[in-house]
């Protein structure tokens, strides 16, 4: 289908791949796209595999599976990247965006030739500095969206401060950090 992305995130229960995942649905579908955002869950428990899927349209959507040949691949969790074939289907010409501070030589050697782009971003650096915990998803989501080029870094700002004041209501004081994290990340997301 023409104009679609379709996006496959790499997370452990409880890192927010998931909400990530459907937090982008929600800014896209903000934007005016068609959108699809759903988890698949192996073992349902906290630190298990879990695998997350985006499609992101012009036009409506009218495939209803697993995303199996994805542009982007998101990888939240580096450990996984020595158990999980995160680059299975991923095409050359998209990218993968992994959370990691490992060197460039380890990711090619485990990404197993993947020749398409590879960006980094150190989503606990941020997540720490900015919220005070590891919260890797909010850094994760800004990266992805900013790799894909699904929106401008303003409409991202400008939809997440609304999305999050809606997810925070009761906890508004996490607001602020969320936001930082997502500008931080816009930055310092990198092509190695």
């Amino acid at each position: 289908m023409d104009g679609m992305i379709e996006i496959r995130w790499h997370g452990r229960g409880g890192q927010g791949a998931k909400t990530a995942s459907l937090l982008l649905a929600d800014a896209a579908f903000n934007t005016g796209k068609y959108i699809q955002g759903f988890p698949e869950y192996g073992p349902e428990r906290m630190g298990a595999p879990l695998t997350a899927y985006n499609r992101i349209s012009d036009t409506p959507i009218r495939i209803h599976s697993n995303i199996y040949y994805p542009d982007y691949v998101v990888v939240v969790d580096d450990t996984l990247l020595e158990s999980v074939d995160v680059t299975a289907g991923l095409k050359e010409t998209g990218a993968i965006v992994i959370n990691t501070t490992k060197s460039e030589d380890y990711l090619r050697k485990v990404l197993k030739g993947y020749k398409g782009d590879i960006y980094t971003i150190d989503a606990r650096k941020i997540s720490e500095e900015a919220l005070g915990k590891y919260f890797p998803n909010t850094p994760m989501l800004a990266a992805i969206i900013k790799v894909a080029k699904i929106m401008t870094d303003e409409e991202l700002i400008k939809d997440m401060k609304g999305s999050f004041k809606h997810k925070f209501a009761k906890k508004p004081e996490v607001i602020d950090g969320n936001m930082k994290a997502l500008e931080m990340a816009l930055k310092e997301v990198k092509k190695i």
